[in-house]
């Protein structure tokens, strides 16, 4: 379970850098009508964390993208452990 500060630190990063991106108009220009997705990353005292947002007309594309990001942890996580 995330610890209230960190969650706090990741709703601002994540509001931040929404703000950043929602001031220049060139940040959302070629972007596909049916699929697009953000990547903002932190860091925190503990670590750093990442947060990735999706949009998709097509479910199937967000469900494949976090099945992907599910496989990449399976697969590092295991390798830290080693």
């Amino acid at each position: 379970m995330i610890e209230k500060e960190d969650a706090k630190k990741v709703v601002e990063v994540i509001g931040n850098n929404l703000i950043g991106v929602s001031h220049d108009a060139n940040n959302f220009q070629k972007l596909p009508d049916s699929f697009w997705g953000y990547f903002a990353r932190g860091h925190d005292k503990k670590g750093a964390f990442a947060v990735i947002m999706t949009y998709s007309e097509n479910q199937e594309d967000v469900d494949n993208l976090i099945k992907m990001y599910e496989e990449w942890v399976a697969k590092n996580k295991n390798k830290e452990s080693e």
